[in-house]
């Protein structure tokens, strides 16, 4: 069963990775992904000018406390509110910890007047938009493949496989709570 379940997983992560792979963008700086919400580098993230200018009032740092990737709230001040997640782009960590309190942040940000959500990590590929990614699933109601085709449209993203893997396992949970209870 696991061998069977392994290899299933692999040929669904293979099949997000062609999805992926569809993108023709440039990597930009940053990219509005979905409406006032942004994922960006750390570069943008750290020009207060650039922030400002675009209107950012939130910013989600997935590479909170990494070599780089400078920033916490006494960094923006009271003008943008901060929320950073100490998060490795690696085949081992666990991100999907993050999921909810990561599509609460921007739920609720993207609720407020004006509000503008910047989503970075260091390059804005794989951390910054597998939460991104989550946030559809969980508060747009987006499956995965949705969510990665409604990105993949505005920006170039490539998260890592275990992050896919964990996307795919957030999908399976919501589809089978949606089949339970079609209202949620």
């Amino acid at each position: 069963m696991t061998a069977q379940k392994n290899k299933h997983g692999l040929l669904a992560i293979k099949e997000l990775e062609n999805i992926l792979d569809t993108c023709t963008l440039d990597l930009n700086p940053v990219d509005e992904v979905w409406p006032n919400l942004y994922i960006g580098n750390v570069a943008i993230a750290q020009n207060r000018n650039a922030l400002k200018k675009m209107g950012i009032t939130h910013v989600l740092n997935a590479a909170h406390s990494k070599q780089g990737s400078i920033g916490d709230q006494s960094y923006y001040g009271n003008t943008i509110v901060y929320y950073g997640i100490p998060a490795d782009d690696s085949s081992s960590f666990d991100l999907s910890v993050y999921f909810k309190p990561a599509s609460d942040f921007i739920h609720k940000a993207l609720r407020k007047k004006n509000g503008k959500v910047l989503v970075h990590c260091i390059m804005g590929m794989s951390r910054s938009a597998t939460l991104v990614l989550a946030y559809l699933m969980l508060c747009q109601r987006f499956t995965l493949h949705t969510a990665i085709q409604t990105v993949v449209l505005r920006r170039a993203i490539y998260p890592n496989r275990n992050f896919l893997s964990l996307l795919l396992d957030l999908d399976i949970q919501l589809q089978r709570k949606r089949m339970l209870c079609p209202i949620l």
